[in-house]
């Protein structure tokens, strides 16, 4: 049984060391692909704040749930159930995972991550990210990207249902070649949650 302290890579250190992208490698797509990616961009430019339940399965097999915020841009909120309930949030820059079973914080920069891209200002799919793959298996879109530039540090897949289009799952391979799966469910548009959410306060995480 992998321990409590492996859960970091699950999702915070997973993601932050993947999704970046090939040195000197362009991304190839076809036009029909094109417009398969100008309407994923327009989706998550248009995607504001949000709330879901999500599960993790993470490279040991081990399945985690919890509850989720996403507020663009720049934050994030990632609630786990008990009985081991961590807390991974984003905001003001930084991805600050909490883990109060080991009373262990780990901050990384959020530029460094994949869920940096998800949450950026202006969402972009070329320039500095590089999309490797396009499929369109029945019912979803699955968009693989890397940040450019940096090949070594693996991949983030986004997934999204098409009737209607939602962000529903990401997959994240780390460096290692180690792969962590967040699912989405019960999406709910949201107002605005206030500044205190997307802060770890020590004492006042859950």
């Amino acid at each position: 049984m992998i321990t409590r302290r492996l859960t970091i890579s699950t999702l915070a250190t997973a993601t932050a060391l993947a999704l970046t992208g090939a040195q000197g490698r362009a991304a190839v797509t076809s036009q029909p692909d094109q417009a398969v990616l100008d309407r994923v961009q327009s989706y998550l430019n248009g995607l504001k704040t949000i709330t879901a339940r999500f599960m993790q399965v993470g490279p040991d097999g081990g399945v985690r749930t919890g509850h989720a915020i996403v507020q663009r841009p720049g934050k994030m909120r990632f609630q786990y159930d008990k009985p081991n309930p961590q807390l991974l949030v984003a905001g003001f820059g930084l991805l600050v995972y909490h883990d109060p079973a080991l009373d262990q914080t780990t901050n990384i920069p959020l530029g460094s991550t994949p869920l940096g891209i998800l949450l950026d200002k202006h969402i972009t799919l070329s320039g500095s990210v590089t999309v490797t793959k396009v499929s369109q298996p029945p019912g979803e879109i699955q968009v693989t990207l890397i940040r450019t530039g940096k090949s070594q540090q693996g991949h983030i897949t986004l997934v999204f249902s098409t009737d209607p289009m939602e962000l529903r799952q990401w997959r994240v391979t780390d460096a290692q070649g180690q792969l962590t799966q967040v699912s989405l469910y019960d999406l709910k548009n949201a107002h605005p949650f206030p500044d205190k959410d997307f802060e770890y306060v020590k004492g006042f995480s859950n």
